[in-house]
């Protein structure tokens, strides 16, 4: 099992960025495909971003494309979510994710990963 911890969460206004992190130990983080999805009150847990074990694939719900940005380093064993032109429909609670097989391709779904980090908020005023 790996462990996660996400960080980077905080409150800004509509348009700010904020980069969330994600430091991961246990498994060999570099195998594995890994993911952020998010959650806003009273809805269901939704995909955000995706990237492949060799960060060579990248993948987007089409609400964030083109203003986030998924990306990883695989020497400090740490996920990035780049979040840029920020709208209050983002606030959430962030949470990464880590693929249940290694060596898979990213999935979409949150049925396609084992190991989920605790969240971090998000959340964008008006």
């Amino acid at each position: 099992q790996v462990q996660l911890v996400e960080s980077g969460g905080g409150l800004v206004q509509a348009g700010g960025s904020l980069r969330l992190s994600c430091a991961a130990s246990g498994r060999t983080f570099s195998s594995y495909a890994m993911g952020w999805f998010r959650q806003a009150p009273g809805k269901e847990r939704e995909f955000v971003a995706a990237i492949s074990w060799t960060a060579g694939s990248t993948y987007y719900a089409d609400s964030v494309k083109g203003r986030f940005t998924i990306s990883r380093d695989n020497a400090k064993n740490t996920l990035y979510l780049q979040m840029n032109n920020l709208k209050p429909e983002d606030t959430a609670v962030y949470y990464c994710a880590a693929a249940s097989y290694v060596h898979s391709a990213p999935g979409l779904s949150p049925a396609e990963f084992g190991s989920w980090g605790q969240g971090t908020q998000v959340t964008v005023s008006s």
